[in-house]
């Protein structure tokens, strides 16, 4: 019978194993959200734009990318990157660049809706005092899309931390490439994957609470 015997977790293994791993599973979540959400932004717009040199090649990226599994996305970007530019560029950049380019197919869908969830009488009223469609999006429709759209965007973030987990297949030292190791050294491979799994529902549940109350107070702001 299985029985688990988690009295081997202590803080030299944490810091020796885990805290690597969860601080570049955290930098990769939030270099992904802040490059995918500039991308998506502009695939948003260009998909909007209504012209179809535009709209055209925005579509196609955004429904190929989110047809894809990201794994596979990640060793193609490992693979094939170093052999367009004729050097490796190492796991934790191809990681980065896989990761920004995936989720800026899903944050574009956020931003477009978020957009079209602004009201046309808001762009009517720029036009009016004579703005242009770029300044009518920056100071009008975008500051109200984004506000709206913080607990979406924050959901999918969530979202992005656990995939951060796939960057095992090109060998980066993620927060469950920690665990694994920790769990070969210690001899306790079994023990360490659950308290991987617990790891990551703990972060994952607790910034899930935070996203309920923003979206509360975001929906008092409306």
């Amino acid at each position: 019978m299985l029985s688990l015997d988690l009295g081997f977790y202590n803080w030299e293994l944490f810091t020796n194993y885990i805290v690597k791993g969860l601080l570049f599973s955290l930098q990769l979540t939030l270099i992904a959200t802040i490059g995918g959400i500039v991308v998506g932004t502009f695939l948003a717009l260009m998909r909007l734009s209504g012209k179809p040199f535009l709209v055209y090649p925005a579509t196609i990226y955004v429904n190929t990318m989110r047809s894809i599994p990201l794994v596979m996305v990640i060793l193609w970007f490992f693979l094939l990157i170093p052999l367009l530019i004729g050097k490796p560029i190492g796991a934790d950049l191809s990681a980065a660049i896989t990761f920004i380019a995936f989720e800026a197919a899903f944050f574009s869908e956020i931003v477009r809706a978020g957009i079209a969830s602004i009201p046309k009488g808001q762009s009517y009223a720029g036009e009016a005092l004579g703005m242009t469609y770029g300044q009518n999006m920056r100071l009008i429709v975008l500051p109200q899309a984004f506000r709206n759209m913080i607990p979406v965007l924050m959901t999918q973030t969530i979202i992005l931390f656990q995939d951060t987990s796939l960057v095992y297949a090109i060998g980066a030292y993620d927060l469950l490439k920690g665990f694994e190791i920790a769990g070969k050294n210690y001899g306790r491979p079994v023990e360490t994957y659950v308290l991987a799994a617990a790891t990551y529902f703990v972060i994952c549940f607790s910034l899930s609470k935070v996203v309920r109350k923003i979206q509360a107070k975001v929906a008092i702001i409306r």
